[in-house]
């Protein structure tokens, strides 16, 4: 997550796990909040809802992970 104390966020510089949580905010309209003030501009039900769909998109690259190692 971005450590930068004057809550500017700029999306260049994102780690893997950043640029899916940035991807999911565009999903749900938020990435302009998010430009603008911040992920600590979200209130905790945008960023509840955020972090559960992080947590199911990553069990879903796992399990196809998993799928695709059994297969060989």
């Amino acid at each position: 997550m971005g450590k930068k104390k004057d809550g500017k966020f700029d999306p260049r510089e994102l780690s893997p796990q950043e640029k899916l949580k940035f991807e999911i905010a565009q999903e749900l309209g938020l990435d302009s909040k998010v430009m603008e003030g911040g992920w600590r501009s979200l209130t905790a039900k945008e960023s509840g809802r955020i972090g559960g769909i992080m947590t199911k998109k990553k069990r879903e690259m796992q399990a196809e992970a998993q799928g695709e190692r059994g297969e060989n």
